[in-house]
């Protein structure tokens, strides 16, 4: 497989780099701004011939053409991807997940590319009415996030109708190693460092996913018969937000106190996804318990700042 990834060397693109190259046969192309992914996510693949970082931007079509070339598949992870960022600078939000995947989806038209699997998210369906959520929920985002992720997502749907294969992935919360800026890792950096949690709302109720479970899907959307098919990625159970928070600390061993906040209103309360299209169509399985992987976050402070 000759594949280019879209913001590789971030949270989940480095891990897909890292799965791709297990494979002798794979070559890795990957275009990045380094705005907040990081170089040293792929230090592990120095040396390895197959793998090409090309310094670039989803905003450029020229760059984006550039990097198309020869490539098989794409997968289009590159985006402003915090809700709270989104609503800071709407139009950086707007030019990069729209735009960006306009660029992207055109080029690889052009160029023969045989699938683009793109990264979507939860946030397209907005405040859910009931849990848990199918893929044939109408989609009503409430922030900048969701509404931009949900504009590209129709972007992906034209350019399907002009022949080139697009398979739509709608991640709920993901975690791992080499996350930094979401809640898990925010809390593990703090419980550590003996700061306060901060929880804004404290009623929430996240269906968190282990980024190898994220990789697992996108590695299966690429050959899967999933074209025109949105489909969930998620852990498909509900975590209470102050159970995580006390999960944290008693895994850390902290004596951080939980400090409750108002609600911050572009956040969406409850999500849980319905993972049945998931385990169906790619053949992917929720583990039993979505936090399984939590415990080997805590266990050290670099597990949460690489």
């Amino acid at each position: 497989m000759n594949a280019l990834v879209t913001g590789g060397t971030g949270f989940i693109g480095s891990h897909l780099v890292d799965a791709l190259l297990e494979r002798p046969d794979a070559r890795v192309r990957v275009l990045d701004t380094l705005e907040r992914g990081r170089l040293e996510n792929l230090a592990q693949h120095a040396n390895d011939p197959r793998l090409t970082f090309v310094h670039g931007d989803v905003r450029d079509p020229v760059a984006v053409r550039s990097a198309m070339v020869g490539v098989e598949v794409v997968f289009h992870l590159a985006a402003r991807s915090s809700v709270l960022d989104a609503e800071r600078e709407p139009r950086a939000a707007f030019e990069i997940n729209v735009g960006g995947t306009y660029n992207v989806l055109e080029a690889a038209l052009a160029a023969g590319v045989r699938r683009v699997v793109f990264a979507s998210s939860r946030e397209v369906y907005g405040e859910p009415r009931s849990l848990p959520v199918s893929e044939e929920t109408p989609l009503d985002p409430r922030n900048v996030y969701g509404t931009s992720k949900a504009a590209a997502e129709l972007y992906c749907r034209v350019f399907a109708n002009s022949g080139l294969e697009t398979a739509i992935l709608r991640f709920s919360n993901v975690y791992g190693p080499r996350d930094t800026d979401r809640v898990i890792p925010r809390w593990i950096a703090r419980a550590l460092d003996g700061a306060p949690l901060e929880v804004y709302g404290g009623d929430q109720m996240i269906d968190f996913v282990p980024v190898r479970v994220v990789v697992q899907a996108l590695l299966r959307a690429a050959v899967a018969d999933v074209v025109g098919v949105p489909i969930n990625v998620a852990g498909g159970a509900g975590t209470p937000i102050l159970t995580l928070a006390r999960q944290i600390l008693a895994r850390t061993g902290s004596r951080s106190d939980l400090r409750v906040l108002p609600a911050r209103s572009p956040e969406v309360r409850c999500f849980v996804a319905d993972t049945r299209r998931m385990r169906a169509l790619l053949g992917v399985e929720p583990p039993a318990d979505p936090l399984r992987d939590l415990a080997a976050l805590c266990q050290t402070p670099a597990g949460t700042r690489r």
